[in-house]
């Protein structure tokens, strides 16, 4: 939409382009300083008529009373805007702007109360579809710690002009782009990794909500990563069930968006910059692009992070890097280039929120700005962008090769240095000192494991996991004094080791003996009595007697390269 149909004229506080029509008693749209202005009616798809109408009544209903607030002396509006402009005039600055309109980016965050936040927020929220995947999803919209974010980008055809792609108008579409977003519990840094749609991997059972309201089991099988969603009905619970048991990673919410998202977003960001080493033009997906950078939007948006041709070995894999350069580059634009027009940050909004279905916890404009906040606190040079280590399938014959496995050397330190919170960038000093103050715990003398009294509960692994364990610490590493306690009280995400002071030295040798990271050490305030034991909860990450959980020392030595950085597709 333009200035006229958003509501938003020569850079003017919107709520005061509402006023007051003595006449009629209603709030309506001046979009110029003149006295009298017809009332504007914005047009509207068909599938938001009903959102919009709810809308309109309920901004005429509750305006006037909220507007009644803003000053004692009504008719002295043209005084009273004036001054608020002089007064904005001098915060304006981009500082101002982009402190403005980061994190939600929506205009009615500043003009909450008046017809045209209403008319917005309603319409936001419209757009937005939600599917109900139960507990596969975290209940809230933001928690504290860490959280990680999924990122479904569908095959699904439906839309004006996708006919092209293929006839999948009635499917539901599979997980043909996936990116798990892991934002760190300090709100520091993220990152971003690509999931190859050909990644052969464990799809676990199921529960799926039907329309009737029932739950049905769709059993898992080993397949391509991209069938956990639409085959044999499978819902974005079960990409989100898939992502957990490939990396150890609970996925706290989703976001799923079709063919049509990429046209439509990076229509309304005024086109996205990429890069080409070398010029590609393709018949398949109609890409034809020099070589330096270009901009795209639309339909030749899609066509770039679809392409696959004419890039190294023309694989998924190398598509995968066209889209983590496009969405890089759409991060940049929207921090950099869009912050500064409140109008463009609305037809962001619009297109944004119209392309998503998400889980029901994020599915409101208000939970979704939230969101976004949190989000909006990393910087983009400690966005790290990098995909799930693969080799070739070893069980498909040379030459044929369609499929990709886990790399066993490279992934499981991806996904500890995840699962343990570490980012893949440097943050600021006062962050890694936390970090480097928990590291300390593991510093200092280590008691011998004869020493070490332990006992080990199972509060979350696998059944059987805690006798295991204690035949593992008593025949392979001389631990004697340790015993098993059974279940714990609650299950625990992450496996803990719980101490006394003067325990110190035999919880540094156990978190040695078990490869536990310091963020598993919970030292107590009170010395222990002598016999006392060490308390051992095996946690959902415990991988199995003498299996590390701690991250790897140093980074994965695996590609990957940052959101601040323009690279080019090919280098």
């Amino acid at each position: 939409m333009d200035a006229q149909s958003r509501g938003q004229a020569d850079g003017m506080d919107p709520a005061d382009q509402w006023v007051l029509n003595p006449d009629t008693g209603n709030y309506e749209l001046r979009l110029d300083s003149s006295p009298e202005q017809p009332k504007v009616n914005r047009p509207r798809s068909a599938s938001r008529s009903r959102s919009a109408a709810h809308g309109r009544k309920a901004a005429s209903d509750r305006v006037p009373g909220q507007r009644g607030r803003r000053g004692a002396n009504a008719s002295d509006d043209s005084a009273g805007g004036a001054g608020r402009r002089k007064r904005k005039q001098q915060k304006s600055g981009k500082k101002k702007k982009a402190l403005v309109w980061t994190g939600g980016v929506m205009a009615f965050v500043l003009v909450g109360g008046s017809a045209f936040a209403y008319y917005w927020y309603e319409r936001l929220n419209g757009n937005i579809s939600t599917i109900d995947v139960g507990d596969a999803a975290n209940g809230s919209a933001i928690k504290d710690g860490p959280m990680n974010i999924l990122v479904i980008g569908t095959d699904k055809r439906t839309g004006k002009g996708n006919e092209a792609y293929g006839d999948r108008d009635n499917a539901t579409g599979h997980a043909d782009t996936t990116i798990l977003f892991h934002v760190s519990e300090d709100r520091t840094n993220a990152t971003a990794l690509s999931i190859p749609r050909d990644l052969k991997t464990e799809i676990p059972d199921c529960p799926t909500k039907q329309p009737d309201g029932s739950i049905k089991v769709i059993p898992g099988q080993y397949t391509r990563f991209n069938e956990s969603l639409g085959v044999n009905g499978r819902d974005p619970g079960c990409t989100m069930r898939t992502v957990k048991k490939l990396t150890g990673l609970d996925v706290d919410h989703f976001m799923m968006v079709d063919f049509n998202a990429v046209k439509t977003l990076s229509t309304a960001v005024g086109g996205v910059t990429v890069c080409l080493e070398q010029p590609i033009k393709d018949e398949k997906s109609k890409l034809d692009l020099p070589s330096g950078e270009s901009k795209v939007m639309g339909e030749q948006a899609l066509s770039f992070v679809r392409n696959r041709h004419g890039l190294k070995n023309e694989s998924d894999l190398d598509r995968i890097e066209m889209q983590q350069q496009f969405l890089a580059s759409m991060m940049r634009q929207l921090k950099e280039d869009s912050l500064d027009s409140p109008t463009k940050m609305l037809d962001i909004a619009d297109a944004a929120t119209d392309a998503l279905t998400v889980d029901k916890a994020i599915g409101s404009a208000n939970k979704l700005i939230t969101l976004a906040k949190e989000l909006s606190k990393i910087d983009l040079k400690n966005i790290t962008l990098m995909t799930v280590p693969v080799v070739d399938n070893p069980d498909e014959p040379v030459g044929r090769k369609a499929t990709v496995v886990l790399n066993p050397v490279e992934a499981p330190p991806v996904f500890s240095m995840l699962q343990n919170d570490v980012s893949f960038t440097e943050v600021k000093k006062k962050e890694k000192d936390t970090k480097n103050k928990q590291a300390a715990l593991l510093n200092g003398p280590r008691a011998d494991a004869s020493a070490v009294r332990v006992e080990v509960l199972n509060g979350g692994a696998l059944g059987g996991s805690a006798q295991k364990v204690l035949e593992w610490l008593q025949l392979n590493k001389g631990v004697q004094k340790s015993s098993n306690g059974g279940n714990a009280p609650k299950d625990l995400a992450k496996t803990t080791l719980e101490y006394a002071p003067n325990q110190a030295d035999q919880a540094r040798e156990l978190a040695d003996l078990m490869g536990l990271p310091a963020t598993a050490l919970k030292p107590g305030t009170a010395d222990a009595a002598e016999l006392t034991p060490m308390t051992l909860t095996l946690g959902a990450d415990f991988k199995g007697a003498g299996v590390s959980i701690a991250p790897p020392k140093k980074i994965p030595d695996v590609k990957k390269s940052h959101a601040n950085e323009q690279k080019c597709a090919g280098s």
